[in-house]
């Protein structure tokens, strides 16, 4: 979207258009925008509007309900913060007593969004014209939010009292970036400010615990199985000290959101603790990813009395179930060393149909290997392609209930 489409969809006539489109249906994207455009509708106004109407389906993962009032860019709403955790970021600035916050990169708005829910001014600068200003859109239910066009890091500080930073970690093709020196502003830069201001950073989960200075907390939040970012914070934002944290959010059996913490108290870029190893028992518990990102694994081994499978895979072994919020348990049915035409060959023995392929340290790719198993029959199976002791491996197993 250009900046005359958002100008266009702006107006009353526009805001009542977008307002009015159907939901988003890929299939009818097309048709409609040339009927629209046959029926002596703006081009560039039906352009916007199917656009942003696709980005709010796309962003209802994130933002739920109140995404069908919110306007977004491709590359905002794929970096932007999932409603659930920016309220968790915005709680953290409530509880640390900061009245005023400067959201200094914001992106299209979200975390500014959630901290001015919870009544907290916030000053909101983008760098991006276009971006700024649909931040703008998406604020104007907060008269205690104000939305600056400007550059991040340059930005006057004074009278605020803390500072959140979503640095950008993809590149103007949009292609992710990994590594923390190619943020922009790269995290070295955004990290001076936490000499300035309490600071709070939002960062990929595949930051590098050299990359953090000794006293930070850093926490990395997985939810539904997925991890979805890293935060570090500072100062009073810092409730639990320096050190790693994991975040596991979920859903119970009752459809009710679960939330689990797991900490872990030292300086932050430390090693990761090693695990106990040992042979194979009859479960098999697959750590969350927040877990295993936040290097608090062998914690986890203790809590389930259990031992990796091998130095090298983060798969946890017992001889006795166990329950952990942390970890995905397994019963361990069978187990033996790779091959496809035995395994292929157990598999049609009991008559295999549907099959649940997991992994882990091996670089067969379940969609290369599905077709060649051949499989057929009424029975279902879970599988876990890894690594025991040094040899790669196929283990059988259930899930535990």
């Amino acid at each position: 979207m250009d900046t005359r489409g958002l100008d266009l969809l702006l107006t009353p006539d526009g805001w009542a258009f977008l307002g009015g489109l159907p939901p988003y249906d890929e299939a009818q994207a097309l048709q409609l925008g040339s009927a629209l455009r046959a029926q002596g509708m703006d081009a560039d106004l039906v352009a916007a509007a199917l656009t942003q109407s696709r980005l709010r389906a796309k962003a209802a993962a994130k933002f739920g309900e109140f995404a069908g009032s919110m306007l977004f860019t491709p590359d905002g709403l794929e970096q932007a913060t999932r409603l659930e955790i920016a309220a968790r970021h915005a709680r953290r600035f409530a509880r640390a007593e900061m009245s005023r916050v400067g959201d200094l990169g914001c992106g299209i708005g979200g975390d500014a969004l959630a901290l001015a829910a919870l009544g907290l001014g916030v000053l909101a600068v983008e760098l991006d014209e276009l971006t700024a200003r649909i931040a703008a859109v998406n604020l104007r239910p907060f008269p205690e939010a104000r939305v600056r066009h400007g550059d991040a890091l340059a930005t006057d500080l004074d009278g605020l009292d803390a500072v959140f930073m979503d640095p950008a970690r993809r590149t103007r093709r949009g292609t992710r970036v990994f590594d923390p020196a190619s943020y922009s502003p790269n995290l070295d830069a955004v990290l001076e400010l936490r000499h300035r201001r309490p600071l709070g950073v939002k960062v990929g989960p595949g930051v590098p615990y050299s990359a953090l200075p000794s006293e930070t907390h850093a926490e990395w939040i997985g939810i539904d199985g997925s991890v979805v970012e890293a935060g570090l914070w500072f100062g009073p934002l810092a409730g639990e000290g320096s050190g790693r944290s994991a975040l596991v959010l979920g859903t119970d059996a009752q459809g009710r959101r679960t939330s689990h913490h797991l900490t872990w108290r030292g300086d932050a870029d430390a090693p990761a603790a090693t695990a106990p190893t040992g042979p194979l028992g009859h479960y098999l518990y697959e750590p969350d990813g927040a877990v295993i990102r936040s290097g608090l694994l062998s914690l986890v081994c203790s809590e389930l009395d259990g031992r990796l499978v091998d130095p090298s895979i983060a798969y946890i072994t017992t001889d006795h179930a166990a329950a952990s919020p942390f970890a995905t348990g397994y019963r361990v049915l069978d187990s033996f060393g790779f091959g496809l035409k035995r395994l292929r060959a157990y598999l049609r023995e009991r008559g295999v149909g549907r099959l649940t392929i997991k992994k882990r340290g091996t670089a067969v790719t379940p969609e290369a290997l599905r077709p060649q198993l051949q499989l057929k029959g009424p029975g279902e199976a879970t599988i876990v392609l890894t690594r025991v002791a040094g040899a790669q491996s196929v283990l059988v197993v259930e899930p535990l209930t």
